[in-house]
């Protein structure tokens, strides 16, 4: 399985291999980018074998020539797997084997680009495009973390037969909405632009209460943003992260792009009621479950997190209805239906 140290993937690829584990699935991870942590290394090898190669992740590469070796990387590691599993469209780019290949699609260049900025990738990030699109077609089978994200895959890449939809899963504490504070937690790569970190400043000067943000103001990619109104936590460790959830009311995401959003879910399961971009993603899974607001507009998303406070039995209905749904996206239901499909294809390679 190839992942990255940054971002969701890593939480993705470790909560999948530890649910899988009790199965009997054993993992190889081929870790891509930034040089995991002592603690990411130290989980990773106590759920598999972890292998690091001085390779870009696609999202900061400039050009396909970055690529060019890992399809015969991932061959000589998968000499004695029965199954790849990658992380992104574009390692499977140029893979040549008989084993099964699953690609989870987290998220593309194109497909954000066409979210973020409404408009095709620009020309000198075409490669993008049509790497992802050769990936794709050696994979036996593709996984979308949502529906809203499987119709924007195939508007950018055309119609994928193989693609299926599994609902990613979080491993966050379930806590009763009753042990909440007041307080307003955020969370995110606010360097990204796709996460809309101006819209959450805006909002912030707008609002009753203290707005916490937590995660990265500055990318690998040079990319940054400074808050002028938002209490800015830095990266949090994953039990840092767990204490601000247990201690927020309200849980906001503003994100304009989200293929599936692990925010609100981690929000959601803590009891916390969200906050949301009216954004087809967040549509697909929490309608009904939160306050949904026009992502551009900080006037809108200031007057839903100041409703929210002022109203404990709203909060608390909400609340309870986003931990309701929460359920359906649980770390059981993710591995269950990867399990499956992991059993599926490699039974269709022995026969």
């Amino acid at each position: 399985m190839t992942v990255d140290a940054v971002g969701g993937v890593w939480r993705y690829a470790m909560d999948l291999a530890r649910q899988l584990k009790a199965t009997g699935t054993e993992f190889l991870f081929l870790s891509l980018g930034p040089v995991p942590g002592p603690a990411q290394r130290d989980e990773a090898e106590a759920l598999g074998e972890l292998v690091w190669l001085d390779a870009l992740p696609d999202w900061l590469a400039d050009d396909p020539s970055a690529f060019e070796s890992l399809p015969r990387t991932i061959e000589a590691l998968a000499c004695d797997v029965d199954l790849i599993h990658l992380n992104a469209p574009t390692h499977a780019a140029g893979l040549r084997t008989a084993l099964p290949v699953v690609v989870v699609a987290h998220s593309c260049v194109p497909t954000w680009f066409a979210a973020v900025r409404n408009d095709d990738c620009p020309q000198n990030w075409s490669w993008q495009k049509d790497l992802n699109r050769a990936g794709l077609d050696v994979a036996d089978a593709v996984i979308a973390p949502s529906h809203s994200h499987a119709r924007a895959m195939e508007d950018i890449y055309g119609l994928l037969p193989q693609l299926s939809v599994i609902y990613n899963g979080s491993s966050g504490a379930r806590l009763t909405p009753s042990e909440k504070r007041d307080g307003v937690l955020a969370a995110g790569r606010w360097w990204d632009e796709g996460k809309n970190a101006a819209a959450l400043d805006a909002a912030a000067s707008r609002v009753d209460r203290h707005i916490a943000a937590a995660g990265a103001c500055k990318g690998p990619n040079g990319a940054q943003w400074t808050f002028a109104n938002v209490r800015h936590l830095g990266s949090l460790s994953t039990s840092e992260m767990a204490e601000w959830l247990a201690g927020a009311a309200i849980v906001v995401s503003p994100s304009i792009y989200e293929p599936f959003g692990l925010v609100p879910l981690e929000g959601a399961r803590a009891g916390a009621a969200l906050v949301l971009a009216d954004i087809p993603t967040y549509r697909e899974l929490w309608d009904g479950a939160a306050l949904f607001v026009d992502p551009h507009n900080p006037d809108a998303l200031a007057a839903a997190i100041n409703r929210l406070s002022a109203d404990a039995s709203l909060r608390t209905d909400l609340a309870a209805k986003a931990q309701a749904r929460s359920e359906v996206y649980s770390l059981e239901a993710q591995a269950n239906a990867v399990g499956a499909l992991y059993r599926s294809l490699v039974q269709q390679t022995v026969h």
